[in-house]
């Protein structure tokens, strides 16, 4: 797949926010039971503004409200997925405003990012370095095109990843790794990336869409419920929170569903359930 600028589809309902020099530079839309997040400023590489966080927050505040049951997050262009913060608009901030706004915001929308009740996968189509990666991060899995590359080169600027990359690289890959990306400001291939367990699959880049979205249907075919409480008791697990009291919890709210008399039931008559997320 080749990301560009999308163009309309009357089987999806768009919700378009504010413009960055006359464009558009976040979409929405929803077909189905996913929900699409494009952000879409290529000729800037989709560098993230405060601007551009905030219409960000904006969306994922509707789609958590949403039916929705997938979120997938993409960006235009065949350059980059996210290049980042955009340098031009930090390097005038006081150290004051860093603090206070910058990478205040950056940690309200990929916090917010990361604890949707529903799976998130983030598509990685070219460069996805410093703020870019720490977005993909903030995504539950990540699928990435065999040219994407990542890495936090932010000590090069003599500053550091701040929003979020060191705590959530080093849930992925471990210390040791996310020391030697953030020392030596490596970036990965899409390959190596692979093997830390960095991206969950690597496709071609004409077959990124066939890979998510075969992703998505097998997200899909679980129990909506089952699925995002499933999200929510792993990110607890590694917050440390012990798991015997929380899966007791969860398994007894689960058994009160619909869904699960559907499963069982379903198994037991060897037939595929169609789940009502109830």
């Amino acid at each position: 797949m080749t990301a560009t600028t999308p163009t309309e589809d009357h089987h999806m309902t768009p919700t378009d926010v504010r413009t960055d020099t006359g464009r558009i530079t976040v979409r929405y839309s929803h077909e189905g039971r996913m929900a699409t997040v494009l952000i879409d400023r290529p000729r800037k590489l989709n560098a993230l503004t405060l601007e551009l966080l905030d219409d960000l927050y904006t969306e994922l505040r509707a789609i958590e409200h949403s039916d929705a049951r997938v979120v997938v997050v993409k960006t235009a262009g065949e350059k980059a997925f996210c290049v980042g913060a955009d340098i031009t608009q930090f390097a005038h901030f006081t150290p004051a405003h860093m603090w206070k706004r910058w990478i205040a915001e950056g940690h309200r929308v990929f916090n917010y990012l990361a604890r949707l009740r529903q799976p998130t996968i983030a598509v990685v189509d070219g460069i996805a370095v410093g703020g870019g990666l720490e977005l993909a991060l903030a995504c539950d899995l990540r699928v990435g095109a065999g040219t994407a590359r990542l890495g936090l080169p932010e000590t090069s600027l003599g500053t550091i990843p701040g929003w979020g990359g060191t705590e959530r690289l080093t849930a992925v890959v471990g210390a040791a790794r996310a020391k030697e990306l953030i020392f030596t400001r490596r970036q990965l291939d899409a390959d190596t990336a692979l093997g830390w367990g960095l991206l969950n699959a690597v496709a071609e880049r004409d077959d990124l869409d066939t890979v998510t979205t075969e992703m998505v249907d097998r997200i899909l075919e679980g129990a909506p419920t089952a699925v995002q409480v499933s999200k929510q008791l792993v990110d607890a697990a590694a917050a440390g929170a012990p798991s015997s009291i929380l899966e007791a919890l969860a398994s007894g709210f689960t058994a009160a569903t619909d869904d699960f008399a559907i499963g069982v039931t379903a198994f037991q008559n060897k037939t595929t359930p169609t789940f009502t997320n109830s």
